[in-house]
Parts: structure tokens; sequence; C-alpha cells
């Protein structure tokens, strides 16, 4: 039965709404209006018909709906598949006291599940500049057939981080709509082929790509907002990487994108950004928040200016009560509506500060998150720092929950892997886990999301091509993105037809896959780094959308030993658990194998040398120790000889009845250089072994197939 309606205005049949749940949402007969805000005076609900440029009604919300500082409405009888809404506020408006309210604004819903106004990617809004963006109501009777989102301990994850557009937009990509999440879809087999079982997505939040005002002072084409770090709405996808976007059924497009990759064993993570806004700085748009509720929102100072601990204008208050609440909202939608399985939180450490910008020692928003019911089995990921100079890594709240961006293991691996002296210390760290970060915290090795590479700087082939940064393109002059990349070029800055040269890149490019994933904790890569992609020097590429900044699918080919020696990493990895340990190694032999879980070695077995000049690394991982809980009784001998020099390594003594075989050397060429699980190359009596310069080993100590094991 539908309830009879209390109000009218002109035509519309109004009724009391439900203050919650906030947004817009079905109800018998009608939808359900409901908004926030402390400081407004008065409300009013805008109605479009899709696509019009100016509305067809104006209803505003009698006094008496609103409860407390939320106004809520039933409006009956509306045909929502054609419906565009927004709100005007009315208030006051000093800049001084925080205070934007201009009623001639028409502003998006903070809850809208879905955005019209940029359907297609970089095509002008058709409504026009007054009111680009609408909130719509979306379809929601998706089958999700038996999907439910994925579990799988973090010590089994294997990340790979991407660009939903930059994943198939190249014309090499031969796929039907390049660019977006039907294009995805089409090549998640090549996922699968590489062995990555979790797909860490940039910002997939509506944003808008055209906002940036700059251009390529090398072209004069206009730059765009690549990345999408600078969200408009919170819980709508971007309808602009949908094929059907322009049908306004991007919901629909995400969901089947998402349900494919779970039927393939791929769990997805979203990269969300709610340090800041789309609204920017003191001369930046008004398109929400702002002309809803700029105090409760954002960070202010005493005059009423945005505090910036994000660099990107302003920081939204995130520990105030009411957006904690908005932000536990956003995430239990894309987990309960889209089956999402974790989160990776950009410049996480200004989730951490209260009101005025300090540092809280137990942030509400950070707890509420760790213990949140629908949020519990998602994996929550912190980039542990912000632009305020807060740097976390290795303290970040974590309430035996979080997750993190382990940007010591990337700065430690990069100085390592090109050979500057005094690093093999802390690289032993890295290898292990960070425990010198974690383990007094009683967190484990799985709070370490190691990585070399990242969408922020060089690629992986550029890492080892270029000693500066190259980001003209950016308009920026050269001044933005990071100037210590801890890079190498090798002898020769950017692209060379020196074929001894382009060896060792390979080499070191292959050296630094080698060490992500032989090293316990998270291992993550970025996108194409398993082809050789490059930026061509460019360590910011936020505003490029260019076929050099998407994925080059020839690449595979052209590539295929690095691909090859990435894919066969990844396989090792995985048939190997002494490589993925849920706790701490301990360097013990604590069930009487006659070996520690692990052992360090120099060139000498059981001498490892970790002084200021040394550059080599070698460690043992003993089977034994894993085999109760499944794995092989394998012993696996890891050795990094990053000196300009050849060296030779005595290896340690196996057990009567092992013998070595050889896993991969990056000295050698494809396909010598690596092998496929069970393939390994048999070294009979072997006891010493030459690492060339600048090369790695892995060996595995297996029984001898002639002799029987006693």
């Amino acid at each position: 039965m539908i309830p009879n309606h209390t109000h009218t205005h002109a035509d519309f049949r109004l009724r009391y709404g439900h203050p919650l749940p906030f947004g817009a949402s079905h109800v018998p007969g009608g939808v359900n209006f409901s908004i926030f805000s402390t400081y407004a005076k008065s409300c009013t609900l805008v109605l479009f018909e899709k696509g019009s440029a100016q509305p067809y009604a104006e209803i505003p919300f009698p006094p008496e709906y609103r409860l407390g500082n939320v106004w809520a409405m039933i409006v009956f009888d509306l045909s929502y598949e054609d419906l565009e809404y927004g709100y005007r506020f009315d208030g006051i408006f000093d800049v001084r006291e925080g205070l934007h309210f201009d009623p001639k604004n028409v502003l998006l819903d903070p809850y809208a599940r879905e955005i019209s106004g940029r359907e297609v990617w970089k095509q002008e809004s058709r409504h026009g500049d007054a009111h680009p963006f609408r909130a719509r109501i979306p379809f929601e009777a998706f089958d999700w057939e038996h999907d439910r989102p994925i579990k799988r301990p973090e010590s089994e994850l294997v990340i790979y981080e991407m660009h939903v557009r930059g994943f198939t937009a190249h014309p090499s990509a031969e796929v039907q709509h390049p660019g977006t999440y039907a294009a995805m879809k089409d090549k998640i087999p090549y996922l699968k082929d590489l062995g990555v079982n979790t797909v860490e997505l940039m910002p997939i939040f509506e944003f808008d790509e055209l906002e940036n005002t700059r251009t390529n002072p090398l072209t004069g084409e206009q730059l765009c907002n690549y990345w999408g770090y600078s969200t408009l709405a919170f819980f709508a996808p971007k309808a602009g990487f949908a094929a059907t976007g322009k049908h306004g059924t991007q919901v629909e497009e995400l969901k089947d994108l998402i349900r494919a990759l779970h039927s393939a064993g791929i769990k997805v993570i979203l990269d969300v950004v709610f340090n800041h806004t789309a609204e920017g700085g003191e001369n930046g748009p008004t398109y929400s928040f702002r002309g809803i509720d700029n105090k409760t929102y954002y960070m202010l100072d005493s005059s009423g200016k945005y505090a910036n601990y994000t660099g990107c204008g302003n920081t939204v208050n995130c520990n105030h009560p009411v957006v904690r609440g908005f932000v536990i909202a956003s995430l239990r939608h894309w987990a309960a509506e889209y089956h999402i399985d974790g989160f990776r939180f950009d410049l996480a450490s200004v989730l951490g500060r209260d009101s005025t910008g300090a540092p809280l020692s137990n942030p509400p928003l950070l707890e509420s998150l760790a213990y949140d019911p629908v949020l519990a089995q998602c994996d929550l990921i912190a980039e542990a720092w912000d632009a305020g100079g807060l740097y976390q890594v290795g303290n970040f709240p974590s309430y035996g929950r979080w997750l993190e961006w382990n940007g010591k293991f990337r700065d430690a691996a990069r100085r390592f892997i090109k050979g500057d002296p005094g690093v093999v210390g802390e690289m032993v760290q890295r290898i292990m886990g960070s425990p010198d970060m974690y383990a007094a915290a009683g967190r484990k090795p799985t709070a370490s999301i190691n990585f070399i590479t990242c969408h922020d700087g060089f690629t992986l082939r550029d890492l080892f091509s270029y000693n500066e940064k190259h980001n003209l393109d950016n308009g920026e002059n050269n001044n933005d993105g990071a100037n210590d990349n801890w890079s190498w070029n090798c002898g020769v800055e950017g692209e060379t037809t020196d074929q001894e040269i382009n060896a060792l890149r390979l080499r070191l490019q292959k050296n630094a896959i080698m060490l992500l994933f032989v090293s316990q904790g998270v291992p993550m890569l970025w996108m194409g780094d398993e082809s050789g992609r490059t930026q061509r020097g460019n360590n910011n590429a936020y505003c490029q959308d260019e076929d050099w900044n998407w994925l080059d699918w020839a690449l595979t080919e052209e590539n295929k030993g690095l691909y090859r020696f990435t894919r066969n990493m990844i396989a090792f990895r995985k048939a190997n658990p002494a490589l993925r340990q849920p706790e701490f190694l301990t360097s013990k032999d604590v069930i009487g194998s006659g070996y520690p879980d692990i052992s360090w070695h120099g060139v000498l077995p059981w001498k490892p040398d970790w002084g200021l000049p040394s550059r080599s690394i070698a460690f043992m991982l003993c089977g034994r120790h894993g085999a109760a809980a499944g794995g092989p009784s394998h012993f696996i001998y890891c050795a990094f000889n990053m000196y300009y020099k050849p060296l030779e390594f005595t290896l340690p003594v196996l057990p009567k009845g092992y013998v070595w075989f050889r896993v991969a050397d990056t000295s050698l060429p494809s396909p010598d250089d690596i092998v496929e699980p069970g393939q390994e190359v048999l070294l009979p009596g072997v006891k010493t072994l030459t690492i060339a310069e600048r090369s790695s080993v892995i060996l595995l100590g297996k029984p001898d197939p002639s002799v029987a094991v006693t």
C-alpha cells in the first residue's frame, strides 16, 4: 500500500521523508531524498529530465521536513529512469566563517550513486557550464549469480596495480571498447596467464578528467586529470570508463567486470581518495561539499582558509563524526553493492589527523574502519604518508587490520639493485618482511605491501634508463614529481641503441622482479613492468592521456623474455609457501631439521657480510619448516650480486641425498634465465657458484633424482 501524501507542490505529491539512509532511495510509490547540512537555512530539491540543461521543477523542503540537521522528503510518482537531480542550499555566505552558501549553485548529492555530465571520456558536458554534474538513481537489479567477495589470506596476495583506461586504451590492445571496464574484462586471460590474483584499480570513483587547465608546452595540447585522484562523487563509478556510460549503465558494466574477475579467482582492490575532493582550495569550483556544509566536510583555519595536508588545495575533515560516517557508508556501499574485496587509501595519514590537522594516537576513523562489521573481510591498505610531512610507514595505527605500502622497501630495494653501498643491512630486514618495523607492534610480515615501482614515479624500465625526471610535458617546468628516485641510467640518459647498456638494464629489471617475489610480505607489481613499459622518463604522468602512458601490448611480444621471467617468478612464489609466510621467520631451527627457517650467507656460507662496502646478499630458506603446512621440503637459496664484478659464492651444504638445481640466473639470456616450476636444471656436484656482476640467482635444493634419500 502506497502511503498518502501530506503536502503538495505544484503537481508533486510529497510526504515526510526518512532521514536515513542519506541520498536518494526507492520507497513505495516514490523516491526518498535525504541530505545533511548543519548551517544551511533552507534546502531545495532540483529536478531535471535526463540530459536537459534546465530543471523542470524545484521543490523546496517544507520546514517541518527538517529533522535535526537532515532534510528528508518523499516525492511520489517520479520516473527515476529519466530523472537527474541536485540541491540548492541557502544560508550565510561568509568565507571567514567558513560558510559558502549560494542558492545559485545546483549541488551534487554527496551520496549520489551515479553521476551524469561526463558520460563519455573527455567529452564536454552536455549540460553546459551552469550545472555540469547531476546525480542519478541507478537501476539496481544486477544478477550477481553466486558471486561473493573472495576470501584469500593476505600472505597469498600477488597484487597488480593498474589504470583502467590505460590498461586497454592503446590500439595494440585490439579490443572493441578501448579504455573501458568491458575491455578490461576481455583481458582477464592475460592477468590469469601472468599469475596475479589481485588487481588494485587506480581511482574509479567519478571524477572530472577535464578539470586540468594546463597545456603541454611541447605540443600545445590540453592536459587532463588522467589518474583521477580528485573525486567528485564517492558512491558513483566513473562513467567515462564504461563503454555503456553514454547509456547510463556504468554501474552494470563495472559489476559485470568484477563478477568476471571473481570468477577467474582475482580479487579487486580499489584505490580510494578520501583525503581531499575535486573542489580544491579557495579558488576551486563548488560542486557539492563546499556549498552544502563547508565547515563540516573540510579542515579550515581560523580565517576560513582550507588546510592543505594533501597538496591538492583542501583536506577532508575525516574524523568529524558526520564525515567519518560518510566515509564508512561509502566503503560499505562498495563492499556490499559491488563485492569489492579491499581498499587502498591514498595519503592515508590524513585520515589520522584531527580537525586542526594534529595527528591522533587513536584516530576514530581508522579504528572504525578496522572494526566495521561490513568491512570485516576487506583488505585495508594505507599509503602511510601525506603531503603535510606525516610519514607513518611502520607506525600507522593498525588495530591488527591495516596493511601499508612499504615505501622503505621501495627505497632500499632501488638503492641495493643499483649498487649503492651501505644498504645491505636494511635490505635484509625488508626481505624478511620488515620485522624491524612491524614485529614489536605484534604485526605480521603481511603488513608490508612490497613494491619497487607504482603509478607514482618511474616505471621499472625507466628506473634503470634515467637519472633525472623528464616531466616538461606536464606544463609545470619540470618542478612536479619526486626528485629522490634512486634511479640509475646505466651510463646513458634515456633510450639507447647500445646493446651492452640495454642488456644491463634488462638484467637490473629482472633483479628487481626477483627481489620483489622472494621477499616476505605482499608483492605488488605496477602495470606494464612485466613487459618493459616506459613513460619516457616522466615520473608523474598524472595528466597524460597519451599512447606512451598506456600499456602497449606489443611489448609483451617485443620483451617476451622479461614477461616470461616475471610470470615464472610469480609461479615460483606460488609453488613455494616458504616465500610467503604468514608469520615472521625466526632465523632459528625450531623443528629440529638441522637448519634454521632462514639463514644468511655471504661469499662464504654462514658468513654474511652486511658491512658498509658490501653489495651482495645471500640467504637460504629451509622448506622443511613449512612442509607440515603442506609446502615442499625444498631448500631455496637466493643470492644477489649487485657488485660491478663477478663474485664466487660457496654454497651451503645440503642434507645427504639432496642436490642443487638452478631455478633462475638473471645473467643468462632468455629462456635460460628462468624455468617453470618443476623444470629446474640439475647442477650435479656443484659446491661453488660464480655469479656474474649485477646478477642474481635462485637455486633449489631437493632430493637427487638418481639417489634414494635416507
